[in-house]
């Protein structure tokens, strides 16, 4: 099998499970335990936590089990924690559904949430984001890559107007730690990661933030600097510091992406979606009056793993919101498949997909 679909997961690299493997069986001890082997464990997360500090230049790393926990502690956490400043956050039509679902949940708590509207290409308007900014704006929260189609927010940017206000700024870069370059003289006060789209473990993840200090939405027995209780993970903790070490960018995801591309817009009744300034690493097209779950289904056959949009959404039988968002025809809404790499993709892989999509093209079109 080709596998495409590293937007939804990645293989986990050898040296990740070997990591994993390793320390579950040598610190196997609860690091809040106060014996020497407890000790020992906690200072290993400790040397993970400070692994994972230095690499993204954030002054604290809370460990959760990935995205989505990261998530909803950033947004729910901070407005728990800063409501007495006021009740205002802002966010896209396009975020990921743990950032939009969670912040339903707080209107329901009485803060108000400006979904800020994007272009077809999936982009905000900075403008738009300045206007919207008020006195009692306590957040704001942008995805840095788009899951579905690859658009990239300038971070730098909006971490720049936002410095010197009172409105913190939470980035969801689950799409790109790791992939793309940050700004480090330009960070947001909350940073949101996940191991097992950079070819690390499920259930693994973090918070990481400046000068923030959200409130705790899960009880327990104080871990984590009492941020989120319950037993550390170290094997989850040690290998998600070991796949952040491993992490390069890969200058040929621009390339292939590029070849995809050109091959795509010669096919008939096929529609690149993904903006041309996207994310290397994000293909998504549509095919004119087809459903993505078929073209998938016939990429299978021929060995090929994509997805339709998002892994969150593809079994959802309703059109993506992303896809709404950036007003694709209605006639091409329902026939999104997304084509993502990883670092296990090779050039050969590439051919295989444009074999592959013609075949299939001409099954299903009858061509």
């Amino acid at each position: 099998m080709i596998y495409l679909d590293n937007s939804a997961t990645t293989k986990p690299k050898k040296e990740v499970l070997e990591t994993f493997l390793k320390v579950n069986e040598q610190y196997y001890a609860n690091p809040a335990s106060l014996h020497q082997l407890g000790n020992e464990a906690e200072d290993l997360l400790e040397k993970a936590r400070l692994q994972i500090k230095r690499h993204l230049q954030m002054d604290n790393i809370i460990f959760t089990s990935g995205g989505t926990e990261s998530n909803n502690l950033a947004l729910a956490g901070t407005a728990a924690a800063y409501r007495h400043r006021g009740r205002h956050i802002i966010t896209a039509s396009t975020e990921h559904p743990s950032v939009l679902n969670t912040l339903e949940k707080l209107e329901q708590q009485g803060f108000e949430v400006t979904k800020l509207p994007v272009d077809a290409n999936g982009q905000i308007h900075l403008d738009d984001l300045q206007n919207s900014l008020r006195n009692d704006t306590i957040l704001v929260s942008l995805m840095h890559v788009n899951n579905e189609i690859g658009t990239v927010h300038p971070i730098a940017a909006i971490a720049r107007m936002l410095k010197n206000s009172r409105t913190f700024f939470h980035v969801d870069a689950v799409q790109s730690v790791g992939k793309l370059p940050f700004d480090k003289t330009a960070m947001p006060d909350l940073l949101t990661i996940s191991a097992h789209k950079i070819h690390g473990l499920k259930g693994s993840g973090a918070l990481a933030f400046n000068g923030v200090k959200p409130n705790a939405i899960q009880q327990g027995g104080g871990q984590e600097f009492g941020l989120r209780s319950g037993t550390v993970s170290v094997p989850h903790a040690a290998a998600l510091a070991r796949a952040l070490r491993m992490t390069e960018e890969n200058p040929l995801h621009s390339q292939w992406n590029k070849e995809l591309r050109t091959f795509f817009t010669s096919c008939k009744d096929v529609k690149v979606v993904s903006p041309a300034a996207g994310a290397p690493h994000i293909l998504s097209i549509a095919i004119k009056g087809l459903k993505g779950e078929i073209v998938v289904s016939g990429l299978q056959k021929e060995g090929v793993i994509v997805s339709t949009s998002s892994a969150c959404s593809s079994k959802s039988r309703d059109t993506s919101h992303v896809i709404e968002a950036i007003g694709v025809p209605n006639e091409y809404k329902d026939g999104v498949i997304r084509i993502s790499f990883g670092a296990f993709t090779t050039e050969q892989d590439i051919m295989e997909m444009k074999k592959a999509f013609e075949q299939v093209y001409r099954l299903i079109k009858g061509v």
